[in-house]
Parts: C-alpha cells; sequence; structure tokens
C-alpha cells in the first residue's frame, strides 16, 4: 500500500529467459488496445430519457450523443445520422454518482483481518506517504454491488494515525487498482485529535487504572495539538531544506513521509479533516486558516452548529451521519436528517457519504440524500451532493459531476427518481463504456429464483 511498485512490460521481457515472448506480449498488448480503441471510438446517441443535467436544466425528453468515451452533445433534439442508438423511453439520465470517504475496496471482510487493507502500521504521524488506492481490491465484491447502483467512482480513505495518508478516485472500472484510479492523489488525511474531557469520578470508573482527571486529560489534549502543529512545522522545514538543495545548499536526503507532506505544505494538495464534534471542527477550521490551509470536513456530525464558520470560510463538508442518531439528550430526533438543509441555507456545500465503516452500504447513497430531501433539502441539492460537489471536491469537475459538453460519458439511466428507493438502475456507462450491472446479489437472486420447489 505503500510503496508505488511498478512493473512495466519490459522489465518482464528482459528478464524473461525466452526470447520470442517478445513477440507475444507486443500482440497481446496491440490487441489490447485496438480492442480500448474500438470500444471508445463508438459514437453513441441516448434518446428518450429525462436528462437530469445537474449542472443546467433537466431535458424531457432529452438526447446525450457519446462520442470517444465523452459528451459530444446535449439537448432536446441532436442531428447525429452515423451514431448508434440507444432508447431510454420512460427512464431518467443522471451522471454518474461519486462516492467520497469511504472504505470500499479496502475491506471485504470486517470480521476477517485478512481482507482488511484499510490500515497501515506505525506512528500517528509516519504514515504521510501512505496511498490508498494501491490497495483497492478491483476484484472486491462489493464493487459490482455499489456500481449497480449508480456509482461510477469512490474515493478509498487510509485509516491509522492522526495523519493517515493519500488517497486518490477510483473507477469502478478496470483491471488493476492503477488503472482504475483516474486522480492520485486528490486529498491528505488528518484525524483531528478528539476535544472531549471525561467528567466520570474516579470512584464510578470501570477502569480505575486509566482514570484521568480533567487537568491531565486537558494536558493530553495540548499535546496532541501540539503534535499536530510540529509535525507540520517539521514538514514546512523540510520542504525548505528541499527547495535550498536545488539552489545548490546541502541536499537534507529524500524521506518519503516528508515528501509526501510537500504538495501539502505548497498548497497543492488539499487536506480533509476528519473532525465529527463541533469543538474540533471549529479548531480544525482555525487552524486550517491560521495555516492557510485549504481543508474539507468530513464526517462533520455536529457541522450544522458552525455553519457559519463554515460558509465563511468557504469550506466543503462529507457529510456521512444522516443516519445517526442523536448524540444529546437535548437534541431533537430528526438534527441529522435536517442538517444538510442547515448547511445549505448557510451556504455550505455538502458532499454525501456513507462513512469509512459501511464499505457494504455504498450502494445505499442516494437514499442518504434522499432523507435529507424528505426533511427540507431541495432535490436539486441533493443530485448536486451526490455528482456535482464531490466533483468539485475531488478536484474533477471539469471531468465528471454533470451531463455536459466535453466531460466524460459516465452516466446511469434508471428507471425512476434516483431519490426514490424504488428505482432500479437500467444501464450503466463509466468513460463511454457500458457497463455490467450484475453482481453477487443479482446471481444470488437468480440461483434462488429458480431453485427447485418442493413436491
Amino acid at each position: 500500500m505503500i510503496y508505488d511498485l511498478r512493473f512495466t512490460i519490459w522489465e518482464l521481457v528482459r528478464k524473461s529467459a525466452v526470447g520470442h515472448r517478445l513477440s507475444v506480449i507486443v500482440a497481446f498488448v496491440g490487441a489490447g488496445l485496438f480492442c480500448c480503441s474500438a470500444v471508445s471510438a463508438e459514437t453513441l446517441l441516448l434518446t428518450g430519457a429525462t436528462v437530469h443535467t445537474v449542472s443546467g436544466e433537466t431535458l424531457s425528453p432529452g438526447q446525450v450523443l457519446i462520442q470517444d468515451g465523452k459528451i459530444s452533445g446535449v439537448g432536446k433534439s441532436l442531428s447525429a445520422p452515423n451514431a448508434k442508438t440507444a432508447d431510454l423511453a420512460g427512464l431518467h439520465l443522471y451522471p454518474g454518482m461519486i462516492a467520497l470517504n469511504t472504505d470500499l475496496g479496502l475491506v471485504e471482510i470486517d470480521a476477517i483481518r485478512a481482507t482488511r487493507d484499510d490500515k497501515e502500521s506505525g506512528d500517528d504521524f509516519g504514515r504521510a506517504d501512505v496511498k490508498s488506492w494501491l490497495a483497492v481490491n478491483p476484484d472486491s465484491e462489493m464493487l459490482p454491488v455499489a456500481r449497480a447502483n449508480g456509482v461510477a467512482h469512490f474515493e478509498p480513505v487510509p485509516l491509522g494515525g492522526v495523519v493517515s495518508g493519500q488517497s486518490g478516485l477510483v473507477a469502478l472500472e478496470g483491471w488493476t487498482a492503477e488503472q482504475m484510479a483516474i486522480k492520485k492523489p486528490i486529498a491528505m488525511h488528518v484525524f483531528w485529535p478528539s476535544m472531549d474531557l471525561d467528567t466520570t469520578p474516579r470512584e464510578r470508573a470501570r477502569d480505575k487504572s486509566k482514570w484521568k482527571s480533567l487537568d491531565d486529560q486537558a494536558k493530553e489534549r495540548r499535546e496532541k495539538l501540539k503534535a499536530l502543529d510540529d509535525f507540520f512545522a517539521e514538514a514546512r522545514a523540510y520542504a525548505k531544506a528541499r527547495d535550498a538543495a536545488k539552489n545548490g545548499a546541502l541536499n537534507p536526503g529524500l524521506n518519503p513521509p516528508w515528501e509526501a507532506m510537500l504538495p501539502v505544505v505548497r498548497g497543492e494538495l488539499p487536506l480533509t479533516i476528519h473532525a465529527e464534534e463541533v469543538r474540533q471542527i471549529r479548531a480544525a477550521v482555525n487552524w486550517a486558516e491560521t495555516n492557510h490551509f485549504k481543508i474539507t470536513i468530513a464526517g462533520a456530525r455536529d457541522a450544522w452548529k458552525v455553519a457559519e464558520l463554515l460558509a465563511t470560510n468557504r469550506i466543503a463538508v462529507i457529510y456521512d451521519n444522516v443516519f445517526t442518531q442523536p448524540t444529546r439528550d437535548s437534541e431533537a430526533y430528526d438534527v441529522q436528517f435536517t442538517a444538510p438543509e442547515v448547511l445549505r441555507k448557510a451556504g455550505v456545500r455538502v458532499v454525501f457519504a456513507t462513512g469509512t465503516a459501511s464499505e457494504s452500504l455504498v450502494k445505499n447513497l442516494p437514499y442518504h440524500a434522499a432523507q435529507a430531501v424528505a426533511f427540507g433539502l431541495p432535490p436539486e441539492e441533493a443530485l448536486k451532493g451526490l455528482t456535482l460537489y464531490p466533483a468539485q471536491v475531488a478536484g474533477v469537475a471539469d471531468r465528471l459531476g454533470s451531463i455536459e459538453t466535453g466531460k466524460e460519458a459516465t452516466l446511469f439511466a434508471a428507471d425512476g427518481d434516483i431519490l426514490d428507493i424504488r428505482a432500479n438502475v437500467k444501464r450503466m456507462w463509466i468513460a463511454g463504456k457500458e457497463m455490467s450491472l450484475e453482481s453477487r446479489h443479482t446471481r444470488l437472486y437468480e440461483k434462488y429464483k429458480n431453485r427447485p420447489k418442493a413436491p
């Protein structure tokens, strides 16, 4: 996961003892390239569907022209005499959904350690060079399940420590993890230290040997925050030393974790700060403002309490707490249902997510947005929170997130409103290539649907 090991075909040929394999490999690669070229070069006209462009008006019905894997036209009536036509009458056409802040592809079965690759060992600040997309399992049974409900791209997030590593944006199509990663990295992840203080008296503590006074807890909290500040200060010092080395000064030597921090301290790579509680969010926003970091808040359970602060600082929120139960007795039952609308009214972009402990539930992503719609969020904002806003946060809004001319043809057609749990995805394209919607779920359904009947 940490090390990006690239083995090229030419290296394999060089190490091979059989020289004639070269022609076989070259022929194989050529055939593969020709096949891919043939698929992407197809011109396809999608007609009859209600086209939800997300960034503009909804066309009912509308047409979308796909050429070379991209959208070359969107309108009510397009001229494409030589295009293959796909009739989507009665269906709704959407841009592919993007699932940020997830462990999809990194975890297969929670209870089996060998199938979990979401966390690297090491100290709290020694994992900056971790690259989560390299650990994605392309053969995971979870991927087709998510894809079958309209999710086209996802962000696998590394866990562990305070600075846990880098994430990339991965397509739900491809043979290898490197091939699936369409942008890498898109963010460095920081898990903000807890700001809570346990007020339980010593005599009521479950484990009296681990009990700490409020003063000790506050001191420990200050030490964690100072360690975070010191880490980024050292990262800046390393960057200065590297710059000085370029100008002829003493070369400090390359250090992988510090090398990974260079684009962060230079303002080239944003931070995703995982923070739930309101004091964490406030502290993270103030810290980012002081240090001039571009950040996104992930998790964001209490973000609605500081909506104005987030809006003022133009900080987007990756919200994965729609179905989280209220954490305080004073909160209403629907506090998390209404939070996205509170944030939207304040001017905060809300990206919907299912969280980093729900790899099997990424397929339910649209229903998180739907629940917020039921409690006041406008449907058009919910759609943006599933498509356009995550594309903007990931830095790929020029390619994905809406149905516009020039963007990738990553689309899906459903037989109803995707915010309605009764709707089913019928067809899907990623970069112009039509995808199979088969999954473990559909295979088991077909198997047991035809089981022998009892006599």
